[in-house]
């Protein structure tokens, strides 16, 4: 599996989503599930997934899947 497919798994599994979900346009709050317990949720699996420890301003920036993904590669995660 690549690192986008973790990436996007993780999205997938932290807010349940349905395969009719276009999951590139989501952004914070834009879903019930993307709530701030959600957001906690997808944080930690973030985490676990790509053994890293995300820096509390990340984590609050982390606003939408594509600025997620410019958040992650400060990581040297190549997504």
């Amino acid at each position: 599996m690549t690192n986008i497919e973790k990436y996007t798994e993780c999205f997938v599994m932290a807010f349940e989503l349905q395969d009719d979900v276009n999951i590139e346009a989501l952004e914070y709050q834009s879903i019930a599930q993307w709530d701030s317990a959600g957001h906690m949720v997808l944080m930690a699996m973030l985490e676990d997934c790509f053994e890293i420890m995300l820096e509390t301003d990340d984590i609050i920036d982390f606003s939408s899947f594509e600025k997620g993904r410019e958040i992650i590669k400060k990581y040297e995660v190549d997504l």
